[in-house]
């Protein structure tokens, strides 16, 4: 176990004027609170703590986060208190301390919303200081060292949890060693076997190569002595993990991968790398499109190189990175590693040094902490911070020059979302480098995007799973549900200007804000929205507003309502004629007379992402059948055929009867579902006739369940598709004369 002058001496090679002081009173304080506590190594605990401050020692971290570090289980394991802690070591180190212990039990393998608000905790606190991330990962990695010791059981947990959110997450902070770190042993513990099988890929690859490697080091030396260059070049491998996920991702084989060795070029300025760049191009061939510069393009994370791939000596591939030195130690420790320590005071116990907020790394921070404050469920938000943790990223532009950064795989889009909500929201096209491109094209590098607006616009539901960014599904999801809202409220208003008027009253959606109080809704569109779901009563409203009002419908017959239409459109974009004024005429008299014949107004209502104002009952109904509405409550209005037994459980319910009529567009091809009952004679290749005759018919089979009926036949339900009432009439016609087919009659509930 690291003794107390060591540590000190760890920090002193960094920093010559280290406070002493501090690091020793946290010291003896921590080791004398965790006292005789063990790990389940059996090793003192506080072996721990040391060891995650030794971590940040070698990320050459100031004394206040070793500090924070020495002290970060105290108040969550022995009986340290936060009182006790600001007193000894100042209110900064204190919060920090507290802040690592709320996040002591994160378990980020519980369920999806326990995971999510522990990520939501975790995000939050490390962007008030991004200390509490460099403690938690350090914290994290030690653990991962010394997983062998934690019962088998909560291994591979700990591991999932470390390679879904700890190694990404250290990744977009621009902490690349730690990333692959992590990433490594937790490989280890979630497919051994594959990890095992590359390492030693891997080292049987770099011993058969290192005569290759000593040539192409020797080669790019003297070629940087040739141009006067100082630098530094050497060899680097990839990780297991690294080269599993690409054979994965890529259906590659391992003799396949040609970038397994690469080679970094680290030199003094960022002139120097340029030249580097150009005597390596002079001298070798370089593999078309595989040319990045991250120097005048940053990563989001504040990684900054240059990548190319050369046919360099002996014919063989090199993959090169160029950067500079201040580049490459934030390429290795990200935002602990920027020139970002700024002195806020000198005093041993006070805050010490923070870390500026003004990177791309704390940008991309931001951007997720916005999408915390913008009302995401937590599986929503979770989703989408894991889905942006792992992608790369693309870089674009709008006109006027703005760099955009997006995940690989984005859209015009998510380009659109990227500028702004509205932006998106609004958008119905996208030129791409000056042609109009479909709105699912994927961007590259270099693309500029502009965007074609309309104010008209609203986004559809089917673009939440085109997009790749979490930020655009956030905010169509958001528009989905507004225009589901918008929908029913116009639903809501229908029904009560009808009851209002039945009431002999003049409906005005004014009236209503005195009472919203009464009706437990916060505005007026909630309250028409809630009518139309269903979940509110109309003549609950009218009695609201209406005090004294007495219902007399009861002693009125459904058929004295008046009759008017209005047009209601589902998702399939088929039309339904829907009354103005409810009018429950009797099953056998209804479609007789058809429509009133002045149509009063349109409520189009689009059905959307799953979550339709119109559905079919689980009968189905097709054009020609005469069919009605039944308004349910949260779910829409569901469409019924007039002859179905299930309508009788609606009977004593008037009020929730739409009239509806069909009104298809000839140019829709759209089928509609219907259910048939089959009895058919019991023996081989009965069920196969019966699907024959069904596909020459040209009918779909949704779902199909069996039963035996009697021993010498089979009851077969069939959940078809058809065109419409004549083309299932046909069908049962042909069924019937199928010869192994007994029976044939439609299910209506």
């Amino acid at each position: 176990m690291m003794r107390q002058y060591q540590l000190v001496e760890r920090v002193q090679r960094y920093k010559p004027d280290v406070n002493e002081a501090l690091l020793n009173k946290a010291y003896v304080y921590a080791m004398q609170k965790h006292g005789h506590q063990k790990r389940a190594s059996g090793d003192p605990y506080f072996s721990h703590p040391l060891e995650v401050a030794a971590i940040l020692t070698d990320m050459h971290l100031d004394e206040s986060t070793i500090t924070v570090a020495l002290l970060h289980d105290t108040i969550e394991d022995t009986s340290a208190t936060r009182a006790e802690i600001d007193e000894l070591f100042g209110p900064d180190i204190g919060r920090l301390v507290e802040g690592l212990t709320k996040l002591k039990k994160l378990d980020l393998v519980s369920t999806k919303a326990a995971q999510a608000e522990n990520l939501r905790k975790l995000l939050l606190a490390v962007s008030e200081d991004v200390r509490v991330l460099l403690v938690k990962l350090a914290d994290r990695l030690h653990n991962m060292r010394t997983l062998d010791h934690v019962p088998v059981h909560k291994r591979l947990r700990v591991a999932e949890e470390t390679m879904e959110i700890y190694a990404p997450l250290a990744g977009r902070m621009g902490m690349q060693d730690m990333r692959e770190e992590l990433e490594e042993l937790a490989f280890r513990y979630i497919n051994p076997e594959a990890f095992h099988a590359v390492t030693e890929r891997l080292a049987d690859l770099l011993e058969r190569n290192r005569g290759v490697i000593s040539e192409i080091e020797e080669a790019l030396a003297k070629l940087f002595e040739k141009y006067k260059i100082k630098a530094t070049v050497k060899s680097r491998q990839k990780k297991p993990w690294s080269v599993f996920r690409k054979m994965e991702t890529k259906a590659l084989s391992f003799e396949q991968l040609s970038d397994i060795f690469g080679f970094r070029v680290v030199v003094d300025t960022v002139d120097d790398c340029y030249r580097a760049l150009g005597a390596i191009h002079s001298t070798w061939s370089m593999v078309p499109g595989r040319f990045k510069d991250y120097i005048s393009t940053p990563k989001q994370n504040d990684y900054r190189s240059i990548h190319t791939t050369i046919v360099g000596p002996s014919r063989q591939r090199v993959e090169l990175q160029i950067r500079t030195r201040e580049m490459n130690t934030v390429a290795e420790y990200g935002v602990a590693a920027h020139s970002l320590y700024k002195d806020f005071g000198s005093k041993p116990n006070g805050p010490g040094h923070r870390i500026s907020k003004d990177t791309n790394a704390y940008a991309w921070l931001r951007h997720t902490i916005e999408a915390l404050s913008e009302g995401d469920n937590p599986e929503d938000f979770l989703e989408n911070t894991k889905l942006e943790l792992f992608q790369d990223q693309v870089f674009c532009f709008t006109p006027k020059g703005r760099l955009i950064a997006l995940p690989r795989g984005a859209t015009p889009i998510d380009f659109a979302y990227a500028v702004h909500t509205d932006v998106g929201d609004t958008c119905v096209g996208a030129k791409v480098n000056g042609r109009i491109m479909p709105l699912m094209t994927e961007l590259k590098n270099g693309d500029e995007v502009e965007i074609i607006r309309s104010k008209a616009q609203v986004p559809p539901a089917a673009w939440e799973s085109v997009v790749v960014t979490g930020k655009a599904r956030s905010a169509i999801r958001r528009a989905t549900k507004n225009a589901i809202r918008k929908q029913y409220s116009g639903l809501g208003a229908r029904i009560l200007e009808r009851a209002f008027e039945r009431a002999g009253k003049t409906y005005a959606k004014d009236a209503l804000r005195p009472v919203l109080h009464r009706l437990a809704r916060k505005d007026v569109e909630d309250v028409l929205a809630a009518v139309g779901r269903g979940e509110l009563s109309s003549q609950d409203v009218v009695h609201a507003v209406f005090p004294d009002y007495k219902d007399e419908r009861v002693t009125q017959s459904p058929k004295a309502r008046e009759e008017g239409w209005f047009n209601l459109r589902n998702a399939a974009g088929m039309l339904f004629q829907i009354p103005g004024r409810s009018s429950r005429r009797s099953r056998k008299d209804k479609g007789k007379d058809g429509p009133a014949a002045g149509e009063n107004g349109a409520l189009p209502i689009r059905g959307v992402s799953g979550d339709l104002p119109v559905r079919f009952a689980p009968e189905g109904a097709v054009p020609g059948d005469r069919i009605v509405g039944i308004l349910q409550p949260g779910s829409g209005i569901t469409i019924y055929p007039i002859q179905s037994p299930a309508l009788t459980a609606f009977d004593d319910q008037p009020e929730r009867w739409i009239d509806v009529r069909w009104d298809i567009d000839e140019n829709m091809k759209e089928r509609f579902p219907a259910r048939l009952s089959i009895t058919a004679i019991n023996e081989p290749g009965s069920l196969a006739s019966i699907a024959q005759v069904i596909a020459t018919n040209d009918a779909n089979i949704h779902t199909l369940s069996m039963g035996r009926t009697a021993p010498d036949f089979t009851e077969m339900i069939f959940d078809l598709e058809v065109w419409d009432l004549k083309h299932l009439n046909r069908l049962v016609s042909q069924l019937k004369e199928t010869a192994c087919v007994s029976d044939v009659r439609r299910v209506n509930g």
